[in-house]
């Protein structure tokens, strides 16, 4: 018993070093070029003579193409392997990624940024699959924390240095912004490279775990497959099109959607925001004052990551972090003072990212090998049509209203949204149960 316990501990810890720290670095680079838009805002909106409503249009019609494209870009994965396609990716959105440090009005900018969507469209989802190969689902919701964990360190380091790079990088001419999007575009190449040596697709192709370990992987893994398989041929749900239609993948997609409306407005719209609070703030004291709320968020998701699977609860795991999350963007908007505008910031940003990992597990956990890859890409691409929504709204509202309070009340009321429907999210599986009664109401 004690070695089957050590092999477990040993294996485990193994397959987590070596693919979760680069998957991590991956995810850095990835959202940091997603994201860097909102520090080039603070500069490139008046070069390229952008107002509030056309920046939201730029943040947001990335989402439009990544939507289009990410159910096919994770069955191209599963089909060519992680390996050739996450480097796909990469190398492919690093060239757009410095492309547009040469854009010239707003037009240029909607282009590239519609094409970075769909090129981008299915790495996150694609990661998540990924992992599925690799980790069972009592590990999941740690394992995908640590993995999420790279979205609040991409805006920890990004923050400091975009906002560097635009005041003190002005080489051949060319403004501080434009060169943030070259040197932040070119690691992605650079990664997509390694990328292909690096990864390995499946369990039974790693050379670097020994014969016991690999064996022990597969089997176990292979366990989960069958159980799963019998579950989901019960449910109907065993290949793309049943997936599709699955009433649950939808409804998991409704709740990621409202979820993702506020994640992104703060994303995005943060650094202004900041700026907002007071006028004698430089770029690189609001790219400072912007990581504070993500070093907090990147500690408290991983704590409650592990609660959750300790615990082997998911639903109301994910469901209470949205409740803070919504309170503290509320509390933000109805102050004027800019310590407690920022220390409400910490608490939101700390509670919509302890979402991630418990819910991500809710998500994977009725989907079998064949329809996960569907199942995911599903949930996460309709979900992340709200990354236009939420930068589109709050551009829209502060160019109606001149205040950014209304439009921190518009993210907060998303989440509540959100957290009512996981509470609720027995009712749906009863209103599923009905019409196939066969089907589990558990979580």
């Amino acid at each position: 018993m004690n070695n089957a316990v050590s092999l477990e501990k040993q294996t485990t810890r193994k397959v987590t070093r070596r693919l979760v720290p680069f998957l991590i670095i991956l995810y850095i680079v990835a959202f940091l070029d997603r994201a860097n838009l909102g520090y080039a805002a603070l500069e490139m909106n008046e070069a390229l003579g952008l107002t509030s409503q056309m920046f939201g249009i730029a943040s947001g019609i990335f989402f439009i193409s990544y939507f289009l494209c990410e159910v096919p870009s994770n069955i191209m994965l599963e089909k060519f392997g992680a390996k050739k396609w996450i480097a796909r990716i990469l190398i492919t959105w690093g060239i757009v990624v410095v492309l547009t440090g040469f854009v010239q009005n707003a037009t240029h900018l909607y282009i590239l940024r519609f094409v970075l969507g769909a090129l981008e469209a299915g790495f996150f989802p694609g990661v998540i699959l990924y992992l599925t190969y690799w980790f069972r689902a009592k590990e999941r919701a740690k394992t995908i924390a640590m993995f999420m964990t790279a979205i609040a360190i991409s805006y920890i380091i990004g923050a400091p240095l975009s906002t560097w790079i635009m005041d003190n990088i002005q080489w051949m001419g060319l403004d501080g912004w434009r060169w943030m999007f070259v040197l932040e575009g070119v690691p992605a190449v650079i990664l997509g490279i390694v990328t292909l040596f690096y990864l390995t697709n499946r369990p039974d192709q790693a050379k670097w775990l020994s014969s016991e370990e690999k064996q022990w992987l597969i089997s176990e893994l292979e366990k989960e497959r069958v159980e799963k398989a019998k579950v989901d041929a019960d449910k109907k749900l065993v290949g793309h099109k049943q997936t599709l239609t699955n009433p649950r993948v939808w409804y998991l997609a409704i709740i990621y959607f409202m979820f993702n409306i506020g994640i992104y407005g703060v994303g995005f719209w943060l650094p202004q925001i900041i700026k907002s609070l007071s006028e004698v703030l430089t770029n690189v004291q609001i790219g400072l004052l912007t990581m504070i709320p993500y070093i907090a968020g990147a500690i408290v998701m991983n704590i409650w990551s592990r609660r959750s699977d300790r615990s082997g609860e998911r639903r109301i795991h994910a469901a209470i972090p949205l409740i803070v999350g919504s309170l503290g963007l509320f509390a933000s908007g109805m102050t004027s003072n800019p310590f407690l505008s920022i220390a409400f910031m910490v608490i939101a940003v700390s509670g919509m990212y302890s979402f991630y990992g418990p819910f991500w597990s809710l998500a994977t956990q009725f989907l079998s090998t064949s329809a996960a890859a569907v199942g995911i890409a599903v949930i996460n691409s309709i979900g992340n049509l709200s990354g236009f929504v939420g930068p589109y709204g709050i551009g829209m509202i502060q160019d109606a209203t001149g205040n950014v309070s209304v439009a921190l009340f518009f993210l907060s009321g998303s989440m509540l949204v959100a957290s009512a429907l996981l509470f609720a999210m027995r009712k749906s599986q009863l209103k599923v149960s009905q019409d196939n009664s066969h089907i589990s109401t558990n979580q």
